[in-house]
């Protein structure tokens, strides 16, 4: 394809996603291994993918980025769900003035990127976070605006800092510091694989590449020649396509050990995937996006081995399920520390495109299980949003052992929007906002006595836990108050550490378990001292 061609093409997608917040368009450009010059905006439900073993195998002298132009003022704070992945990129001069911009928030993502200029995480207004894994910048990144970031596993030159700035196994990242700049440094990522990615090899096969695991780790994967890991053939694929396939074809081909890829768009369920064998990968292009018809989960998987979800929305339907999405029934109590189930940039959202209601987004009750960059969403605009309406108590549930998480972020659920019983877990970025919409402080009360929920809650089970880099938000549209941001017990092997609390609207009393700052009231943030 020319040049000329392909731009044609991205410009058409562009103009269509771009202000598609809760649009049905869902698209993912694939570019083969070679050099092209090409201005690359990533819209919404978009997603751009390099086809090399490498990122340096597909290079873009132009732009791959994403603007905040639609909503006005450069205001990205719903720049939502989009990726770019495994894609060098030279940003040419009269493209933004030279630098590369990714002004996103949530629910968006960047890996195995190599920028060989700066990079610019706002686009001259508010930003509200995101994610980058695995990537080199041989400039500057800029966060600007940013309120939160997490990097883990990048090597990088850090430039800005506002709330809550969270760098795991980076190379050259900031000073470690706290509060002022609020910046938690982590030196090694303690265990991780990264996330698979499609590639062609010499002979024009077409494979999935597996990464394996690996403990200790620093900076970006991708220096050798070939990434570590297992490739798979797409023949081992099921290849779902939207309006086409059910929930009964899907199962029949997971049933058979197949794994399975979802084509682009939106998929309308009529009973839970079920996921029962070891290893299966399940993976979405273009973000496709999930939604039960009945009630059910979307998915279920069972408590087996290595099980991968990457790359997909699952959405509340019109019929309140139980939980979105569960890894594990209830009950599991294998282990799986020689080979753990992980899940990378799986987003939930309940109300927002569409109305509906969930009891929860997701439910981990399998041991060992790594979490990748999600983001739960109980909307706060859009269709089908009120008290009432998008009724969901709770964003994430976590009743197995050993849940490891980089890069959670869970709002504006109407109880718990973490609400953890398993020991041995880890969390390494948490950003949260409660609840905008309680009517009044009787209908959000935790007990008789406890004004609100806290957002992030440890249960009496709980012994051994972590958490770093956690920040929790107030934007309350009524005038109610809530005692505490996080709530553990109190116990030697928990250790929570780099606390924010921020009071945009009404007041957070507590930063954790009655202690620490105040946040609203005329002080709008309080730090824990460390």
């Amino acid at each position: 394809m020319s040049m000329a061609s392909i731009q044609s093409q991205l410009d058409t997608v562009y103009a269509q996603q771009d202000a598609a917040q809760f649009g049905t368009g869902r698209y993912a450009f694939f570019f083969k291994p070679g050099q092209y010059s090409l201005d690359v905006q990533v819209g919404f439900y978009t997603e751009a993918v390099g086809l090399g073993q490498s990122p340096d195998d597909v290079v873009i002298t132009g732009a791959v980025r994403a603007k905040a132009d639609w909503l006005g003022g450069g205001n990205a704070t719903c720049n939502f769900w989009r990726g770019a992945d495994n894609l060098a990129v030279i940003s040419s001069a009269s493209i933004d003035g030279g630098h590369d911009v990714w002004a996103v928030s949530q629910g968006t993502h960047l890996r195995r990127m190599h920028f060989h200029n700066d990079v610019a995480l706002d686009d001259g207004g508010e930003s509200s976070g995101g994610f980058i894994a695995d990537s080199l910048v041989d400039g500057t990144i800029n966060s600007g605006s940013q309120q939160q970031f997490l990097t883990r596993n990048v090597d990088l030159s850090w430039h800005g800092g506002n709330w809550n700035m969270v760098f795991v196994g980076d190379g050259n990242p900031p000073a470690a510091s706290w509060p002022q700049p609020a910046n938690t440094v982590v030196t090694t990522t303690p265990l991780v694989r990264e996330k698979p990615f499609f590639y062609l090899d010499a002979n024009g096969h077409y494979l999935v590449m597996v990464p394996a695991w690996k403990q200790a780790s620093m900076g970006h994967s991708w220096s050798a020649s070939t990434a570590p890991g297992s490739p798979m053939s797409l023949d081992t694929f099921y290849v779902a396509k939207a309006g086409t396939d059910t929930a009964a074809t899907i199962n029949m081909a997971l049933a058979q050990g197949q794994n399975l890829l979802f084509t682009p768009g939106i998929y309308q369920l009529e009973a839970s995937l079920q996921v029962t064998h070891p290893g299966t990968l399940v993976i979405g292009l273009g973000l496709p996006t999930l939604i039960p018809t009945a009630g059910t989960p979307v998915l279920q998987v069972a408590d087996v081995d290595g099980v991968t979800l990457s790359d997909f929305i699952v959405e509340a339907g019109t019929t309140s399920s139980p939980t979105l999405m569960e890894l594990g029934p209830a009950g599991s109590a294998l282990g799986h520390s020689s080979s753990p189930s992980a899940v990378f940039d799986v987003h939930c959202r309940v109300g927002g495109a569409d109305p509906g209601t969930a009891t929860s987004c997701f439910t981990i009750n399998s041991n060992n299980v790594l979490i990748d960059n999600t983001w739960n969403w109980r909307a706060d605009h859009g269709a089908g949003v009120g008290w009432t309406q998008n009724v969901a108590a709770n964003g994430l549930i976590v009743n197995g052992n050993n849940v490891l998480i980089y890069g959670l972020f869970v709002e504006h659920f109407q109880q718990y929007q973490t609400l953890w019983s398993g020991n041995g877990g880890s969390v390494y970025f948490y950003q949260s906002e409660m609840p905008y919409d309680p009517p009044n402080q009787a209908a959000w009360m935790s007990s008789p006595t406890e004004n609100g929920y806290p957002s992030y809650k440890l249960t009496s089970a709980v012994t051994t836990h972590q958490g770093l880099g956690i920040g929790v938000y107030s934007v309350f549209d009524n005038p109610v108050t809530a005692d505490n941001a996080i709530e553990t017990p109190t116990a030697p092997g928990i250790s929570m550490h780099h606390l924010v609390t921020v009071g945009i609207r009404g007041t957070i009393t507590n930063i954790i378990n009655g202690t620490g700052g105040s946040a609203g009231k005329g002080n709008q943030f309080a730090f824990s001292s460390n």
